[in-house]
C-alpha cells in the first residue's frame, strides 16, 4: 500500500522514517535538521559512528525518541541540471532505504521529498523517481509506504504521480 500525506515526518507512528540527510550524517537543515532535533542527542552519536555515508547510500539507526523504531539516513543529490547521475543517485536513495527497511522486517516506511529543499531536485522529477522506485520493489517488506510531504503542493504533486503511475502500473 501506498500514500501521500501531508504533515511532519517527526511526528509518525511507523517502523521507520527516511532522513533526507548530508553525507556527513550528523543533522542539518530542513527534514534533517528536525529528525536530529525530535530524536534527540543520542541521533548524531548513533549517526558518528558511520563517519559519513555517500550519496545514494543509507544508513540506520535507532529512532530514539522518535514514535518511529528506526531512521534510515540517505544522502540525496545536489541538482546540477540532470548531467552529474543525480537521477540514478536518487533513484539509489529509495532502493537503499527499502533495502534497509526489508532486512529489519519493517512494514512501514515513511519517505520525505528527498532532495526537493536546499538541493534544488525539480520536484515533479523527484516523485517521478521515488513513486516508480516503489511500485517496482518486490520485497516482502516494507508493505506500507507513505510520502510525507511538509507542504500541501508538494503532496498534490505526489497524488498526482501516484494516481498516474499506479493507473499505468495495473495496466500490466
Amino acid at each position: 500500500m501506498m500514500k501521500v500525506i501531508t504533515g511532519d515526518i517527526t511526528e509518525l507512528e511507523v517502523d521507520a522514517i527516511v532522513n533526507a540527510a548530508n553525507c556527513t550524517l550528523l543533522g542539518g537543515g530542513g527534514v534533517d535538521g528536525a529528525i536530529h532535533a525530535a530524536a534527540g542527542p543520542e541521533l548524531v552519536k548513533a549517526c558518528a559512528v558511520f563517519g559519513g555515508c555517500p550519496t545514494g547510500e543509507a544508513r540506520i539507526t535507532p529512532g530514539f525518541r522518535l514514535p518511529a523504531k528506526y531512521v534510515i539516513h540517505t544522502p540525496g543529490p545536489v541538482w546540477h541540471g540532470g548531467t552529474r547521475g543525480e537521477r540514478e543517485l536518487l533513484k539509489s536513495c529509495y532502493v537503499n532505504s527499502l533495502r534497509l527497511a526489508a532486512e529489519k522486517a519493517c512494514v512501514s516506511i515513511a519517505f520525505p521529498c528527498i532532495s526537493t529543499g536546499v538541493y534544488r531536485f525539480p520536484k515533479n522529477a523527484a516523485a517521478e523517481i521515488a513513486v516508480s522506485t516503489v511500485l517496482a520493489w518486490h520485497g516482502e517488506f516494507p508493505r506500507e509506504i507513505i510520502f510525507c510531504c511538509f507542504s500541501e503542493t508538494d503532496a498534490s504533486i505526489y497524488r498526482e504521480v501516484v494516481s498516474r503511475l499506479s493507473s499505468a502500473a495495473a495496466d500490466f
